[in-house]
């Protein structure tokens, strides 16, 4: 058996790319992204309008302010401002005041986007659905965890890498 070479194999090396993982973590979200987008499109929203609608449908009943929202996508806020500026004039979602936070204002889904993000979440289950078939059923639960795992441990590098 030859010995491996001290140097790094080059990118343009298929074996070696393909187990990256920057590389296969941003080739199965752009393909899950593209895909939503594509299945989605007849309804005029983006993948970041539907996870902005399911994290206010899923969070708390009050509704969530933009810093919360801005969190949990990930998300910059001035980013996050003209989307809910935008679903907002769509009818989607609408502002209340905070209760406590003068400067806050509460986020909440209007009945048109819950039953617009009902439709889509629809789409997203049956995407899910079928992307798991790639993977035997007993290996599907544990590949979600382990994702999951990968996630946090990325999100946590990421905050101990803040610059001063």
């Amino acid at each position: 058996m030859p010995e491996p070479s001290p140097y790094p194999v080059p990118p343009t090396d298929p074996a070696r790319t393909e187990r990256r993982l920057p590389i296969v973590l941003r080739h199965a979200w752009y393909g899950l992204n593209q895909a939503f987008r594509r299945r989605i499109a007849q309804f005029g929203v983006t993948p970041d309008q539907f996870i902005v609608m399911r994290n206010l449908a899923e969070g708390e009943r009050a509704g969530l302010t933009q810093s919360q929202l801005t969190e949990l996508m990930g998300s910059d806020p001035n980013t996050m401002a003209a989307l809910i500026e935008r679903m907002e004039s769509h009818g989607w979602v609408e502002r209340h005041p905070h209760e406590r936070d003068r400067r806050a204002r509460r986020i909440r889904l209007k009945p048109t986007g819950r039953r617009l993000y009902g439709q889509l979440r629809d789409i997203a289950l049956e995407l899910q659905r079928e992307v798991l078939l790639a993977l035997p059923e007993e290996r599907r639960d544990s590949f979600l965890e382990d994702l999951g795992a990968v996630a946090a441990t990325c999100r946590a590098l990421a905050e101990e890498s803040h610059d001063p």
